[in-house]
């Protein structure tokens, strides 16, 4: 009977509440759905809709990286429990932010759809203006239940968002709704998100108009700010010094390589810094040093793992290529090998995030990505000149080198 009990007691442990799996399905489900939504759509409206929304969601991108306040995760790790006075004070300065996006969005449809030539997408581009709104009504009892690591529930959320997107898009595409269908998708997945934060999570806070009260926010979150802008920088220059020096074909090879990489790489270290952060968080406001314990165990485990990967992505990159994309897309063999390095690098720097801000620290996350840009602008343009594409995936090797050694420098100088 021994024998019997302990694998069931190790299930029963590998799903309570705060365990670690749940991130790992949450993210599986999602990105799959996100996957097959896009495949199928893309197939049904061909490459110029998808296109058209690429340039929609771009905008909201840009817009939302550029007004980040950080105070998810300013609540996530600070060191006292919110008030609910507080999260009033949060929930008010989300829906403003919310708002101010969406209309700023309205208002500049008509200059993006001249810039980017999308023949007549204003609508397209102003609807896409609704989900900074939704996403800044929801309830930030979701960062509470992040806060307290019930990733059960985050999990069970997220996933019935990304089916009702999913679901609601691919049904939109096949009655003949035409780029909107994806966005109609997004909007659906966001308003379920956001009516779910309100029904299912504790920690609601008062409904009213509200800014004072989290002024002790500001100095952690103005970091993370920071962060988002220089990082909206460093992931979008490289593929517009490629497009505009090299080419389409350049870019194509240059852009395929790089998300082969990063699905196989770095978006399991993303979800897997989903939990590291509150976790480190709540270590972190012990006081007896067990998070930087934790930080250790998890960072050698994920490096020794991450070099495995590496090796046998690198040796079978070939008929890995030739089985999934053909002939046709060899000339990106070795711009992958490179990749597989970075999105590796790039793995690592997700947990030394992780880690840093959970111990009060997101300066040293935005000087990392600070010293990464400048050395991309220093680096990249001989780079490219010398070897082309190639020379400019090496100095995003050499740009990721180093922010993670800036990182690292600063976790020990703490020590």
């Amino acid at each position: 009977m021994r024998s019997i009990r302990a694998p069931l007691g190790s299930v029963r442990l590998a799903f309570h509440g705060s365990a670690p799996s749940w991130v790992l399905i949450q993210q599986v489900v999602v990105r799959g759905l996100a996957a097959v939504k896009f495949l199928a759509i893309g197939r049904i409206l061909g490459p110029a809709a998808i296109g058209n929304v690429g340039v929609a969601l771009l905008a909201v991108a840009i817009a939302e990286a550029l007004s980040d306040t950080g105070l998810n995760q300013a609540v996530v790790q600070a060191k006292g429990v919110p008030t609910r006075s507080e999260l009033g004070a949060v929930w008010t300065t989300l829906t403003t932010r919310g708002a101010f996006i969406a209309l700023l969005l309205i208002a500049v449809a008509p200059l993006m759809n001249a810039q980017f030539h999308l023949n007549g997408s204003v609508a397209l581009l102003q609807l896409a203006a609704a989900l900074p709104l939704i996403r800044g009504l929801a309830s930030p009892a979701y960062f509470m239940v992040q806060r307290d690591r019930r990733f059960q529930r985050l999990a069970s959320v997220e996933t019935s968002s990304a089916f009702a997107d999913c679901a609601v898009g691919l049904l939109c595409a096949l009655s003949g709704a035409g780029a909107y269908a994806v966005l109609i998708g997004m909007i659906v997945g966001e308003t379920l998100k956001t009516v779910l934060t309100w029904l299912v999570m504790g920690a609601r806070p008062p409904v009213r108009l509200k800014w004072s009260g989290i002024g002790h926010y500001v100095n952690f979150s103005r970091w993370i700010w920071a962060g988002s802008v220089v990082n909206l920088v460093l992931n979008q220059f490289d593929k517009v010094l490629v497009g505009r020096l090299l080419g389409p074909a350049a870019l194509g090879a240059y852009q395929m390589s790089s998300r082969f990489a990063q699905m196989l790489l770095a978006d399991a270290a993303i979800a897997m810094s989903q939990y590291l952060f509150p976790t480190f968080s709540a270590h972190n406001r012990k006081g007896d040093g067990s998070a930087a314990k934790l930080f250790t165990r998890y960072l050698a485990f994920i490096a020794v793992g991450l070099v495995v990967v590496v090796l046998t992505l690198r040796m079978t990159a070939e008929p890995l290529f030739m089985l999934l994309l053909g002939p046709a897309w060899m000339s990106a063999v070795p711009l992958f090998k490179i990749f597989v390095i970075n999105m590796a690098i790039g793995a690592l720097i997700a947990v030394l995030v992780a880690y840093l801000r959970a111990i009060g620290d997101p300066k040293a996350t935005t000087q990392a990505s600070v010293l990464q840009g400048v050395l991309l602008l220093l680096v990249v343009p001989p780079a490219t000149y010398g070897w082309g594409v190639t020379g400019v995936a090496w100095a995003m090797t050499a740009s990721l080198t180093a922010s993670a050694g800036w990182m690292c420098y600063r976790i020990i100088k703490r020590v």
